[in-house]
């Protein structure tokens, strides 16, 4: 048997007589050492925020956390914090994948009337993927504009470009370098000699937009207004280090985060969407042709048992319905068919084309109407409110 691999640039389940299984977010769970997001914590959101929890909360795709509690207790004393996310740019358009923490950040935004950072890793992708700089910088523009046409408040949302705005990053990744060693680094993201040497110095720039003092031009000169983080499992190392070695040290304030699973490649469950395999990808740019070619013809579709929940997850055609369809009670009845065998595999492929055109087609058309002058709008470091 070979465990399964979650790391920050790794993502496949484990392999059991050389089959290889989906992924188990009961083990991550407790492998990281996270919560689980309990019922009375998603309805303690919903009656300090009078917003009806997202159903990416209700269902469980975003399902674990660290001190989430604390953010609604800031919430609740009328106390401020921030959200903070990123994208690595490696691909001309976002996946479907790739839209679940923007989608939900967009939503968070709103029910929390917070400030969020958004990081573009353009630098990672330039050590990690061998991405040339104008690579990279066609990509960032894109995928930037892919993130805008989520709906983010302009006046409350900045996105930056590592490259663009390393400076202001500067003072606060020395401090983590400082206090990181490699032992530290090669533990957590099992690192090897034959890596390049800024790959063991990335690390650093991905923490330091949870302190507030890296951006002065939202939050002056503090370092201690708190920082939610909602982001992919995989992502957590990051922040697990962050949280147990570099925050105590500097005195900083340690980051809360929400987790969500993984959205799975068109193939099957054992690993996710992928932007550098476009046949395991569905783009948001792909045209409502290719979008249903590639559920009909290349979308793995299994059974679904309703006794099992455990097996839905199994199921990509279901999954993606869990993620893009918001009706609950559709949703279920849909589930509750095709158990009992009154919708077939094509029909359920058909219900789900119909559902990602539709979203699909809405986002691009909002996506037309995000102009160069406006990503250069978010892009650009200027004061924002932060009451």
């Amino acid at each position: 048997m070979e465990q399964q691999q979650i790391t920050a640039w790794n993502v496949k389940g484990a392999v059991v007589n050389g089959v290889v299984q989906a992924i188990d977010y009961e083990k991550i769970l407790v492998q990281f050492g996270s919560q689980l997001l309990t019922p009375r914590l998603i309805e303690r959101f919903e009656k300090l925020t009078g917003r009806k929890a997202h159903h990416y909360m209700r269902r469980g795709i975003f399902y674990s956390h660290r001190d989430f509690d604390k953010i609604l207790d800031l919430y609740e004393q009328g106390k401020k914090f921030y959200l903070y996310t990123g994208r690595g740019p490696s691909s001309k358009s976002l996946h479907a994948g790739h839209m679940i923490p923007f989608i939900f950040c967009q939503y968070l935004q709103e029910a929390f009337d917070v400030p969020i950072v958004i990081q573009m890793t353009d630098d990672e992708k330039f050590l990690v993927n061998n991405m040339t700089m104008q690579e990279g910088a066609l990509c960032l523009k894109n995928n930037v504009k892919d993130i805008i046409a989520c709906g983010f408040d302009l006046k409350k949302t900045f996105i930056f470009s590592n490259f663009r705005y390393y400076s202001g990053l500067l003072p606060n990744i020395l401090k983590v370098n400082k206090r990181l060693t490699v032992n530290d680094s090669n533990k957590a993201f099992g690192f090897s000699e034959l890596d390049c040497i800024g790959k063991f110095g990335f690390p650093a720039v991905q923490m330091v937009p949870c302190f507030s003092d890296s951006f002065p031009h939202i939050f002056g000169a503090s370092s201690s207004v708190p920082c939610l983080i909602p982001c992919a499992i995989d992502q957590d190392v990051y922040f697990r280090l962050l949280r147990r070695v570099v925050a105590p040290q500097l005195k900083y304030k340690k980051p809360s985060l929400l987790h969500s699973k993984f959205f799975p490649a068109l193939q099957g469950a054992q690993t996710k969407m992928s932007a550098s395999v476009s046949s395991s990808s569905i783009f948001c740019d792909d045209s409502m042709e290719v979008i249903e070619k590639k559920i009909m013809e290349g979308a793995q579709c299994e059974n679904v048992d309703t006794s099992d929940d455990t097996k839905v997850t199994n199921n990509v055609v279901f999954t993606y319905l869990t993620f893009y369809m918001e009706d609950d009670q559709m949703l279920d009845k849909i589930k509750a068919d095709y158990s009992a065998k009154l919708i077939s595999k094509m029909e359920l492929k058909k219900i789900l084309v119909t559902v990602l055109q539709e979203f699909f087609l809405n986002f691009q058309q909002k996506r037309k109407t995000v102009t160069d002058e406006l990503v250069e709008q978010f892009m650009t470091v200027r004061e924002m409110k932060f009451d």
